[in-house]
């Protein structure tokens, strides 16, 4: 086997695929490094000052808060509002109220970026079957590749902290926002649209105000599932250095601390809970 082996290596040398992703991503790095820097100094500071503004926010207010939406969005019923108020209560009383602050600062940043990102490019993938052509390859690549391989270009990008566990976030979570737009937009019934063209309307009325509001189910369902997906990325970034409940987790398996890593793990079922919950609520039809 070895002789074989050997013979199959001298008339097929190993393609040096390692070696070329490194010196391409220090290239990126070296190349690209007056962008690179910028956004790690001005956008870490902006999420930082975030988690510290809302951490300026009382506990007890932020709770009340949270409740008195839930009420409104689930149609004044009681249910979600009860458990977003026992939830956070037993956050706040475990002591991991920061860290929950954390890891909601990270959710949101991460998941508002792959919304403004993702819809316009579904947008743009319903309109041109170039762009989906181009565009599809790429999507499946981003949710085929194993989450931690998005760690290595986001360390070696941005450091560690904050920014690369958006990065990260964010090229793993934007997929399902922006098939959804596809996907929405392109089930709209051609009756509506061609009805919109008879009225002389513009491409950006009919987007506007045809396609979009009919698709409206469908790209808030990608949405849900884009914030989920942000959200499942809280303990993989911890690993580079983003705060939150997920680094108390990973704290916690480090040094086998089951009931630590347990308390953690709950804290972010809640929030996971609690956001979905909220989206799904958005997207009922009132």
């Amino acid at each position: 086997m070895e002789m074989i082996k050997m013979i199959i290596n001298s008339i097929i040398p190993q393609i040096p695929i390692a070696e070329g992703t490194e010196w391409f991503t220090k290239q990126v790095t070296k190349t690209f490094s007056f962008l690179f820097n910028p956004i790690k100094t001005h956008f870490g500071n902006f999420m930082e000052w975030t988690a510290d503004l809302l951490n300026t926010v009382p506990p007890i207010v932020f709770i009340v808060i949270v409740a008195i939406l839930a009420f409104l969005l689930s149609g004044k019923r009681l249910g979600l509002a009860a458990f977003s108020v026992v939830g956070l209560w037993l956050i706040y009383n475990q002591g991991y109220w920061e860290h929950l602050i954390d890891t909601f600062s990270l959710v949101l940043i991460s998941s508002l970026l792959s919304v403004i990102i993702g819809v316009p490019a579904g947008i743009l993938m319903s309109k041109s079957k170039i762009a989906e052509a181009i565009i599809t390859p790429v999507l499946d690549f981003m949710q085929t590749m194993p989450a931690f391989v998005y760690l290595i270009p986001a360390v070696a990008f941005f450091g560690i902290g904050m920014v690369p566990g958006v990065f990260a976030s964010l090229i793993f979570a934007t997929p399902p926002t922006v098939r959804f737009t596809n996907l929405g937009i392109r089930q709209v019934s051609e009756e509506l649209v061609e009805a919109a063209d008879a009225f002389g309307s513009t491409g950006a009325q009919k987007l506007f105000k045809v396609e979009l509001p009919m698709a409206r189910a469908t790209i808030m369902a990608g949405i849900n599932q884009t914030v989920m997906l942000a959200l499942s990325m809280v303990v993989i970034a911890s690993m580079i250095g983003a705060p939150g409940l997920g680094r108390e987790v990973l704290s916690a398996l480090q040094r086998a601390q089951v009931g630590t890593g347990f308390v953690a793990g709950i804290g972010i079922v809640i929030l996971a809970i609690i956001i979905d919950r909220f989206t799904q609520s958005m997207n009922k039809k009132k």
